[in-house]
C-alpha cells in the first residue's frame, strides 16, 4: 500500500483509465476535501471503539489482523477499479480504524501519552507539506515523481523483505532499533511518507483541472488515507524508539 508515482492508489493513468461524458457531474478539489473530513471521521470513530476495546480488556489481537487484511484487500480493489471507491472507501476506513486503534492502545500502554503526540505531530506534518505545496516551496515536477516513486517502492521492498524475514526468525539490522541508525531510518521513512503527500495533492488538483468523474473524489480521498495512516504509523514507532531509549 506505500508505492505510488509515490502513493500506489493515485497515478496518471487513473485518468486515462475513465471515459468523460460531456456534462457529467465532475471531480472538484472541495470535493475532495469534503470526502477526506467524512474518511477521516469514519477513522477516528473506529479508532476509539478499538482503543476502548482494549482498555476494557478485550483481545484486540484478531481486530488488528482483520482491519490489516481487509483494509488491503479493499484497497487493492479500489485501485484497480476506482469506480467502487465511493462505497469501499468509508469501509476502508473503518477497517484501518480498527487496526490504528488497537495499535496506538498497544504503544500508549508501554509509553503514555506517545499517542497524542503521534496525532499531533502526524497533522502537522500534513499541514506543513500542504502549505510548502500550495506556496510553490515544493513542486511536483517530473523528476520528483520519479525520485518519490524509487524512495517509495525502496521502503516497500525492505519492509517486505523483512516481513518474509521473520518468517523464518531473521531480524533486519536497525529497521527496528533503537539505536542511533535505527532512529535515523525511521526519520528518512517518515520524511519519504509526508512527501507523498505532494502527489496526492499534485493528482487531486489534476483530477478536478481535467474534469474527471465526481466518484473520484472518494478515489482521492482514498489515497490521502493510505498516506496519513502510513505517516501515522511511522510516527509512533519513531516516538517509541525515542521513547525506549530514555
Amino acid at each position: 500500500m506505500i508505492g505510488r508515482s509515490g502513493n500506489p492508489t493515485l497515478k496518471e493513468k487513473t485518468f486515462e483509465n475513465n471515459e468523460y461524458y460531456n456534462g457529467q457531474e465532475t471531480m472538484t478539489v472541495g470535493g475532495t476535501v469534503n470526502k477526506s473530513f467524512i474518511t477521516l471521521a469514519l477513522l477516528v470513530g473506529s479508532a476509539i471503539v478499538s482503543w476502548t476495546m482494549f482498555f476494557n480488556d478485550y483481545n484486540m489481537f484478531p481486530y488488528m489482523i482483520g482491519g490489516v487484511i481487509c483494509g488491503l484487500i479493499l484497497a487493492l480493489i479500489i485501485s484497480f477499479k476506482p469506480s467502487t471507491a465511493p462505497f469501499l472507501t468509508p469501509i476502508y476506513a473503518i477497517a484501518e480504524g480498527f487496526f490504528l486503534g488497537a495499535l496506538s492502545a498497544n504503544y500508549e500502554y508501554v509509553y503514555y501519552g506517545i499517542t497524542l503526540q503521534a496525532a499531533l505531530l502526524t497533522m502537522c506534518v500534513f499541514m506543513g507539506v500542504l502549505i510548502a505545496y500550495k506556496t510553490g516551496l515544493i513542486k511536483a515536477t517530473e523528476g520528483f515523481k520519479r525520485g518519490m516513486f524509487a524512495a517509495t517502492a525502496g521502503v516497500a521492498l525492505v519492509y517486505l523483505i523483512s516481513m518474509v524475514l521473520r518468517l523464518f526468525g531473521i531480524t533486519v539490522p536497525y529497521l527496528h532499533d533503537s539505536t542511533p541508525i535505527g532512529i535515523g531510518i525511521s526519520v528518512v521513512i517518515v520524511i519519504i511518507a509526508a512527501l507523498n503527500f505532494v502527489l496526492d495533492f499534485n493528482f487531486i488538483e489534476k483530477g478536478a483541472q481535467q474534469g474527471a468523474p465526481k466518484y473520484m473524489e472518494w478515489y482521492g480521498a482514498f489515497g490521502l488515507m493510505v498516506t496519513l495512516v502510513w505517516l501515522y504509523v511511522e510516527i509512533i514507532r519513531l516516538l517509541s524508539k525515542l521513547a525506549s531509549r530514555d
